[in-house]
């Protein structure tokens, strides 16, 4: 007996005739208390009139996953116009309609054809009509109606991740949330407990634990330790019908790790640690590595180290290398065997990091003691200064000692010390040491103006051993002395207009002096004697340290005197006092109205018959011109001689001689001639190339000539060989072509051509026996031969 529910609300009208106007009915949820429904219709509230509903359907319920053999019924129509005749066809229309669901049309059974999934549609509309069978008009309103699928457990819960990854601090309190998991079911949530997931945990226990409905995890034991357990791996169990047997269930799992917290101090793995280091070790020289141990991980761990006690806080350091987490100990200033021998420092280890929930614990620090052995070693000597600055003045003479220099051996022996210039640094050899005592001396004579300063090296060497030695700069200063007599900072040559006036300026003269006073130079600037009673000219001393030059009468004539040698005194103010005689050339000169000055020279009018420099230019001009000419004619005849024979239009200096003779046949006795070819001996041994006219006459080099029956290869190669050896081939590229076919032909030559060079006629009686590709050819030529034997 089937155990499903067939629903069916039939609604007769009442009125004699049909009508459809009215609209259909809506669709309801639920099923009607009553087999009639009136619907009420009309044009004011008094008046009420029953509408007839010939039929309407509510909801078809069928259950999903149908495995029976035969079609699943679903339910049947009926229309109260049916009156069992036949007459009345029933059509279904919609989502499956003919496919999904059938309808048989004389009595309106549905059934269903196949499997339904309410996961994957879980509610169908169709649309049902009942025509009249020979007319085919509806004789019922389409009515609307659903097939709903009712859900079955068919779905076993599925969580939005096959495998979870989850971190929590270590240590953490019971209760502390991990993650939150997920499962989704997709039965119908809506209709019994096919849908309702329930959580557990299958593995993990004790240490998490798992909330049934939210899947929330949570930490389940307390003081969790990562540094004895860090990984977790939890299995949570979905199961749908609320967790009750029978139920589909699903699992998934999850991955726990524990994070590190700083529950850890740091720890030396030993309290005392002994490091030898030379004396001769430079700051920042490391002499060892201590490291104290921290079972945390990343930040947690980061170890800094300190000095806080001993007696070298201010000659060793210890820095954090922060790869490996270790305290470099390092040298911070100059070790001394002599004066110490012996450090003990006390070095901390400290996390920077801490977790102040932990700091009951105690402190997360801890302290080692280090024992620093300072090693003799045999150091070089050590000079008093680090550079030594020395004075002498340059007039001093050969021998004179400058100062001196002192070094000792710094170890307890105290070997004595030589002394000696670094002669890379004084190549002149302009100083010399005593190797005893370390006095500087000069060897030669001084110049503060060729060189002020002079930088040795003095080096100096423990005679014991010679090995160990050292090197101090030494800056020596050249002190001036008044050695050199002022001078023109320039060569002075200045003119003067013949319509001067008396005391006129007419230049400034400046003096420069090599030495250098401590006050400045102050020069003064007078006449020499031997001029300054009949001169022209004065000297006017600006006494700032430059002078003019001024004119002594009014108007000068260049014809009587042209130039005037003018001597000037320069003299310093120092001791020694120097000085220094310069001579200034004025020339007369002719100038304009504006005192500009416009010819300084007198012998064009003192000698009448002179050429000026215009009628110079003109006959350089001339000469050249006619120098000019004579090279271009010379050229022009020169490129003339050699101008080639045969000239193309665009003469790129690379000639090709084309011969476009095609001939005319055997008529044609004026053609070129191929037997020339064949009889190399034709060829005329004094023919010279035909380009270009040569510059001499050269015999061009031939070698013998092939005999008869010479091969056109051969022909082809000889006058490469004498091409390339022509000596009257020109100096650019030119361009000769030979062609060649080759001998493989059994016929030999059939050309017209050749037979200019033949005297008698020729016998093709061999054509018949090449074979019937030739036989046209001997029929044609061996019947010539019979006509004319006949």
């Amino acid at each position: 007996m089937r155990t499903y529910r067939y629903f069916l609300l039939l609604f007769w009208v009442g009125q004699p005739y049909p009508t459809f106007s009215t609209p259909l009915s809506k669709r309801t949820s639920g099923f009607p208390a009553k087999k009639r429904a009136l619907e009420l219709s009309g044009n004011s509230k008094n008046e009420l009139n029953r509408s007839k509903r010939s039929w309407m359907w509510n909801q078809f319920f069928l259950l999903e996953e149908y495995t029976g053999s035969d079609y699943q019924y679903v339910g049947k129509l009926h229309s109260d116009q049916d009156r069992g005749d036949g007459s009345l066809k029933y059509i279904l229309s919609g989502d499956g309609a003919g496919d999904l669901f059938i309808i048989n049309e004389n009595t309106g059974d549905i059934q269903a054809t196949k499997r339904l999934d309410r996961e994957e549609k879980p509610v169908y509309i169709l649309r049902a009509q009942a025509v009249n069978r020979r007319t085919g008009r509806p004789v019922e309103p389409e009515s609307e109606f659903i097939i709903k699928i009712h859900d079955i457990n068919d779905n076993e819960p599925i969580f939005t991740k096959d495998v979870y990854t989850a971190t929590v601090p270590e240590m953490s309190d019971v209760g502390t949330f991990v993650v939150q998991v997920t499962a989704t079911d997709a039965d119908d949530p809506t209709y019994g407990n096919s849908a309702k997931v329930v959580y557990s945990i299958l593995q993990g226990q004790p240490y998490f634990s798992v909330e049934s409905e939210t899947g929330i995890i949570k930490t389940a034991l307390l003081n969790m330790d990562r540094e004895n357990r860090e990984q977790y791996q939890v299995v949570i169990q979905a199961k749908d019908m609320g967790g009750q047997m029978g139920g589909l269930s699903g699992t998934t799992t999850v991955n726990i790790t524990l994070t590190d917290v700083n529950d850890n101090p740091p720890r030396f793995p030993q309290s005392t640690y002994l490091f030898k280091t030379p004396e001769s070790s430079p700051p920042g020289t490391p002499i060892g590595r201590i490291k104290a141990s921290d079972a945390d991980t990343g930040e947690n761990a980061e170890i800094e180290y300190s000095i806080t006690e001993g007696e070298g806080l201010d000659v060793f350091d210890v820095v954090t290398d922060q790869e490996t987490q270790e305290g470099v100990i390092t040298v911070k200033k100059l070790l001394d065997f002599e004066k110490k021998k012996v450090y003990t420092l006390k070095v901390e280890a400290s996390n920077p990091h801490v977790e102040p929930r932990f700091l009951y614990l105690g402190p997360f620090k801890d302290a080692a003691t280090v024992r620093i052995m300072v090693e003799d070693v045999d150091e070089p000597p050590v000079f008093s200064k680090l550079a030594y600055i020395l004075q002498i003045r340059e007039d001093a003479q050969i021998n004179t000692t400058i100062g001196s220099v002192t070094a000792q051996d710094p170890d307890a022996a105290r070997n004595p010390v030589k002394y000696s210039v670094d002669r890379h640094t004084d190549m002149d050899r302009i100083f010399n040491i005593d190797s005893g005592n370390g006095s500087i001396f000069t060897s030669k004579l001084l110049d503060r103006e060729t060189l002020l300063w002079h930088n040795i090296t003095v080096i100096a060497t423990e005679i014991n051993n010679p090995k160990q030695s050292s090197r101090v700069p030494l800056y020596i200063k050249v002190l001036d002395v008044n050695d050199n007599a002022p001078e023109f900072a320039e060569f002075y040559e200045t003119f003067v207009c013949e319509k001067a006036k008396a005391d006129q300026l007419i230049q400034t003269l400046r003096a420069i002096d090599k030495d250098d006073p401590y006050s400045g130079h102050q020069f003064s600037f007078s006449l020499a004697p031997e001029a300054a009673s009949g001169s022209n000219f004065t000297i006017q001393d600006n006494k700032d340290n430059t002078a003019g030059i001024l004119t002594r009468k009014n108007g000068y004539n260049r014809h009587e005197m042209s130039t005037y040698l003018l001597p000037v005194v320069i003299s310093d103010n120092d001791y020694p006092v120097q000085s220094s005689t310069g001579t200034v050339t004025v020339r007369v000169c002719a100038c304009d109205h504006h005192g500009n000055m416009q010819s300084c020279h007198a012998e064009a009018l003192v000698h009448p018959t002179g050429l000026s420099t215009g009628a110079l230019i003109a006959i350089l001009l001339c000469i050249v011109t006619l120098l000019v000419t004579v090279v271009l004619f010379a050229a022009l005849r020169r490129q003339r001689k050699k101008e080639p024979l045969i000239i193309s239009k665009e003469d790129i200096r690379d000639n090709i001689v084309s011969y476009n003779d095609e001939g005319g046949g055997e008529e044609d006795t004026q053609a070129f001639d191929i037997g020339t070819l064949r009889n190399p001996e034709a060829i005329e041994d004094s023919k010279l190339r035909r380009d270009i006219v040569p510059e001499a006459l050269f015999l061009p080099r031939r070698t013998p000539a092939t005999r008869d029956n010479t091969d056109v290869r051969d022909f082809i190669n000889q006058r490469l060989k004498e091409n390339d050896t022509d000596p009257t081939a020109p100096p650019y590229d030119s361009l000769a072509t030979y062609a060649y076919e080759g001998t493989g032909s059994v016929a030999d030559s059939l050309s017209s051509l050749e037979s200019v060079t033949t005297d008698g006629d020729q016998d093709y009686d061999y054509l018949s026996d090449w074979g019937p590709r030739f036989k046209k050819l001997a029929d044609m030529y061996g019947g010539v031969d019979s006509d004319k034997d006949s």
